[in-house]
């Protein structure tokens, strides 16, 4: 079993929340917002293009638009073999967590 990296993780949950509108800038965004950290281009277009390479997802050009000078968006999608990968890693946290209370993470009781 492939298990995702905690970063490959994050962006395949962003772009499956971001459904249709997943694309280099929403998805920088929706990262930061989940991750409560900035993330530069450069980080986002090189987990992008491993998540690429490996199958998890896939790209799609949209169309030139005049807002953009006439370039077009590239498009993010997951691939079956990206959603079968999310889904192991949703099911291994909650396989790992099982038993643990959130009491743990009380203060007063240490």
């Amino acid at each position: 079993m492939d298990i995702l990296t905690r970063i490959e993780e994050i962006y395949l949950l962003a772009i499956w929340k971001l459904q249709d509108n997943a694309y280099g800038v929403t998805i920088k965004k929706k990262v930061s917002e989940m991750t409560g950290k900035i993330v530069s281009y450069g980080a986002l277009y090189f987990t992008l293009d491993q998540l690429y390479k490996k199958g998890y997802v896939s790209k799609m050009q949209g169309d030139p638009t005049p807002v953009r000078g006439g370039c077009a968006k590239i498009f993010y999608s997951l691939t079956p073999v990206g959603k079968k990968a999310l889904k192991t890693a949703y099911e291994l946290q909650r396989n790992i967590w099982d038993g643990v209370s959130s009491m743990i993470f009380d203060e007063s009781q240490s």
